[in-house]
């Protein structure tokens, strides 16, 4: 029977790890690999890795990187950040990833995701969507490029889109709460799991154990990620990658 997975989420930018806020005000928080090393002593369910400038400034994947990254992990590992082929994406896998997630690739050419699974398996293909709350009539609009570009695809159908193209799961990143640490946006939550049946993981706005408890309470089972959670400790924030289950 499946359960739900806690997930910690690391931003790559420069090889370094950072954190943001609603997309920016990024901080310093340390090197990947350790960060890794210690997560693998506290047998984390699963990691996800996203390099936040490759897509941005049309940069490939840094393989080297990687590979010293997949070669130091213990756990499942799951990466997102300049991969705009099926070919891309299957040498990542090659190195030892479970997953590659695409955003805006996906969103400017939908047929990659159906590319992709053919390459590497349904089971190993994420489609991240970034979303904020808002617009004329509420709801939510689709960005990328760090939240600077905004698309007009609608998020239900896109993601519907996306699970019938070929996506094994289903990532929704809540800019707005993007490092707040306030609690995941539940409404939201709520309308993509009765929209599709797919795996699904949310990220934005943990910032403690309960706060996970109500997204699984929420929709049932789920991916519950986190990354301010994981990495800053008390009022000001300072640096400490911890690890904790609901």
């Amino acid at each position: 029977m499946l359960r739900s997975r806690i997930i910690p989420s690391l931003l790559m930018r420069d090889k370094g790890l950072v954190k943001t806020r609603q997309f920016g005000d990024d901080r310093y928080v340390g090197d990947p690999i350790n960060a890794v090393k210690i997560f693998n002593e506290k047998e984390v369910d699963e990691l996800a890795i996203f390099d936040i400038d490759a897509t941005v400034k049309g940069e490939t994947p840094d393989y080297a990187h990687l590979k010293s990254i997949a070669v130091e992990s213990r756990m499942p590992l799951c990466y997102g950040g300049g991969i705009t082929s099926a070919k891309v994406a299957a040498e990542i896998i090659a190195m030892g990833y479970e997953k590659v997630s695409i955003s805006a690739a996906a969103l400017e050419r939908p047929e990659l995701i159906r590319e992709m699974a053919d390459a590497v398996g349904r089971q190993s293909v994420v489609v991240t969507v970034d979303v904020k709350k808002g617009g004329l009539f509420g709801g939510y609009s689709i960005y990328s490029h760090n939240g600077k570009q905004k698309h007009k695809a609608k998020l239900l159908d896109f993601v519907a889109q996306a699970v019938e193209l070929g996506a094994g799961e289903i990532v929704i990143n809540s800019i707005d709460r993007d490092g707040m640490m306030n609690g995941y946006d539940l409404e939201l939550a709520k309308s993509v799991r009765d929209k599709v049946n797919t795996p699904l993981t949310f990220l934005g706005g943990a910032g403690s154990v309960e706060d996970m408890s109500d997204l699984i309470d929420t929709v049932g089972t789920v991916g519950a990620a986190a990354g301010s959670m994981f990495v800053f400790k008390g009022t000001y924030r300072a640096v400490l990658i911890t690890y904790a289950r609901p």
